[in-house]
């Protein structure tokens, strides 16, 4: 084992010290708390992993200059995806067996989630909040994974619900050509055969990509009055964009929580998108939850508040809780114990719960519009 001296040595100069928790075990010292991310800091989906790493540092880092807990300071290690799977499988090596994480934690997307899973079922790492609607990550259950949103087989549920009562009965799809459009897909198709009705027309486009044309073409004419995007925001963008450019009338487009609403409107005058959200509107002050987040966020960020932060944030707020419920030793059993049996947790108007058989927290679902200027409405 490593020698006292030595760890105070890797801390005093700044340094992460692989083989120290190697040492001590599962990314867990008498100091520290290792966790790992692989997100996109840079390329398409870029504004969502930065966000999400970023409200999720502004809890831990309130949380650490607290004591942090039960002494241990919380360290957050975010590598960089670019919203790729291989890299984000890469990523994932680095981060267990080199880093010596104690739990992978935030990813963004789901093929890059889905990358690490081999990585999580062989070595036993707890994989808490992937941003993430895939059915993948919830059935068959796993009992490494922990989910705080609810999927994507709900999101469009919703989605379609609201289209059928509003009168809208043709629905087309554009979807990301890998795994998270094709979760997307199968919600709207279940959703709609529930209702004995298809999906009118699909159309695909590959991520990390905005060539959208065939896509535009294919789509408009099929004619459906009501198209939900199942892409990124900057693919999703650019479809609008075309499409509305196309002439003729022009759908109604509905996005799912993954695209990132402060993100779409950032990318194109989006008034009139609706997007299903799987947290609260990180703009509704009434909850404390939403007070507490914008305070601490906007502290350390100064930047605007977003959905995405927001659920960066709450995935902090409940992996603390369950590091607080842990009874004796912390190791990666007993912290996935702690989180099955700390019962109902109220984030401040979210409340998560997790169970021996079953790790999906939440089942809140909501509907927003972005209006005019880029606001989102709820």
């Amino acid at each position: 084992m490593l020698s006292k001296q030595l760890i105070k040595l890797c801390a005093g100069l700044g340094l992460l010290c692989a083989a120290t928790f190697a040492s001590a075990g599962d990314g867990v010292d008498d100091k520290r708390i290792l966790l790992g991310q692989s997100a996109a800091l840079s390329g398409a989906a870029s504004a969502l992993g930065i966000a999400m790493r970023d409200g999720a540092l502004a809890y831990f880092e309130s949380v650490n200059a607290a004591g942090g807990v039960n002494g241990r300071q919380i360290t957050l290690t975010t590598l960089d995806d670019g919203y790729d799977a291989a890299r984000a499988g890469t990523n994932t090596g680095v981060l267990i067996d080199t880093q010596h994480v104690f739990a992978l934690f935030g990813y963004v997307g789901t093929a890059t989630s889905n990358a690490a899973l081999r990585w999580v079922d062989k070595e036993g790492v707890p994989f808490f909040a992937p941003m993430t609607g895939a059915q993948s990550f919830r059935e068959p259950f796993n009992k490494h994974v922990f989910n705080i949103r609810d999927g994507y087989a709900n999101e469009t549920e919703k989605i379609v619900e609201h289209l059928d009562a509003i009168g809208f009965k043709q629905v087309a799809v554009l979807y990301q050509n890998d795994a998270y459009g094709q979760a997307g897909l199968d919600g709207v198709t279940q959703a709609l055969k529930k209702r004995k009705r298809d999906v009118v027309a699909t159309a695909s486009v590959e991520r990390n990509s905005t060539d959208v044309a065939a896509a535009v073409a294919k789509l408009k004419a099929a004619g459906a009055p009501a198209v939900v995007i199942i892409s990124a925001y900057k693919s999703s963008a650019a479809f609008i964009r075309e499409m509305r450019k196309a002439g003729g009338s022009v759908p109604l487009f509905w996005n799912v929580s993954f695209v990132g609403s402060r993100a779409l409107a950032g990318e194109l005058d989006a008034r009139g998108v609706m997007i299903s959200q799987v947290i609260p509107s990180p703009w509704d002050e009434k909850l404390p939850l939403v007070k507490e987040y914008r305070k601490l966020f906007l502290a350390k960020w100064g930047s605007e508040p977003d959905y995405a932060s927001l659920e960066g944030f709450m995935a902090a707020k409940v992996f603390v809780e369950g590091l607080r419920h842990v009874k004796g030793e912390l190791t990666r059993k007993s912290f996935i114990q702690a989180l099955e049996t700390m019962g109902s947790y109220d984030l401040g108007g979210y409340t998560v719960k997790f169970g021996p058989g079953n790790h999906n927290g939440s089942n809140y679902v909501d509907l927003s519009i972005i209006s005019k200027g880029g606001q989102i409405m709820y």
